[in-house]
């Protein structure tokens, strides 16, 4: 039994990075459906699909975005809450991640967005996670 699949979720895309691997295989699931489209409008990755294999069990393939010199789209990935400790933040008080170089996205009672966007939307909610 998995405790934190978000967690999960970025250790396979940190290590698909490192690998230098073109793609990575998800277990599925909404929320972490919600994270790839995230991840893909702010262009740290490639794509994303959902697959269903004969088994029955879904899975998202994520196809990783490399520059030039084949460095990763993004350089680090950091869940801020836990299972452990649930980081909940209101909307004057989302982290600026890197000076705005980074995204932090948040789960909030109008869905999964980024910190952009919930301060636009003036709505807090709970940190899960910051990308850069």
């Amino acid at each position: 039994m998995m405790t934190d699949p978000i967690a999960d979720m970025l250790a396979r895309l940190r290590n698909a990075s490192l690998a230098h691997q073109d793609r990575t295989e998800i277990p599925h699931s909404i929320i972490k459906t919600h994270l790839a489209e995230i991840l893909k409008a702010e262009g740290y990755i490639t794509d994303f699909q959902v697959t269903s294999p004969e088994s029955g069990i879904k899975s998202i393939t994520v196809f990783l975005k490399y520059g030039r010199a084949r460095e990763s789209a993004f350089k680090g990935l950091r869940r801020t809450s836990r299972p452990g400790r649930r980081l909940y933040v209101g909307h004057e008080s989302i982290p600026v991640v890197l000076n705005g170089m980074g995204i932090a996205i948040l789960s909030t009672s109008r869905g999964v967005m980024t910190d952009k966007d919930a301060r636009t939307q003036r709505v807090g909610g709970e940190v899960l996670c910051e990308v850069w």
